[in-house]
């Protein structure tokens, strides 16, 4: 490296400046090799895929299970296409199922009982494993999104 000396700047100056540009050569070169080390890691992130086969869960029976409270609830609903059949603390109801996509659906209940059960709701499915999924669902037009876990209890035929 060659330094060159200022005549505004004092041999102590001039020192300081070399050990700030050492430094900072020092910190772009463990910058670079951070850079060098993350950028595989960061390929490998960004080629991995969901597992996303909804067209699995279209129809069949579930399970969905929750805390509230701390008191864990169960529903457990039957889907049929267009049709899904809920069953929550011994009642029974029915909702209507519009598909979106193979991985969106709105479901809006066919004998709503109050004005909060009149909404739709929105419904994600964001992964899937060989008997469950992950979903997201949220009333329709609200930014408010909850998620969950259902489990398949049989397969309709």
């Amino acid at each position: 490296m060659i330094l060159k000396l200022s005549k505004s700047l004092s041999p102590a100056q001039s020192l300081r400046r070399m050990k700030q540009s050492i430094g900072e050569g020092s910190r772009k070169k463990i910058s670079m090799k951070k850079i060098i080390y993350l950028f595989p890691l960061l390929l490998l992130m960004s080629c991995y895929n969901v597992e996303r086969n909804c067209k699995d869960f279209k129809t069949g029976k579930f399970k969905f299970e929750y805390e509230v409270d701390g008191v864990k609830k169960t529903t457990v609903f039957e889907r049929k296409d267009s049709i899904e059949i809920e069953t929550f603390e011994g009642k029974t109801d029915t909702s209507r199922i519009r598909w979106v996509s193979d991985c969106e659906y709105i479901l809006k209940k066919i004998h709503p009982k109050n004005m909060a059960e009149e909404k739709a709701i929105s419904m994600k499915i964001l992964s899937t494993s060989k008997n469950s999924y992950t979903f997201e669902f949220g009333i329709v037009g609200s930014d408010q999104k909850q998620r969950g876990t259902v489990e398949r209890i049989s397969v309709s035929r």
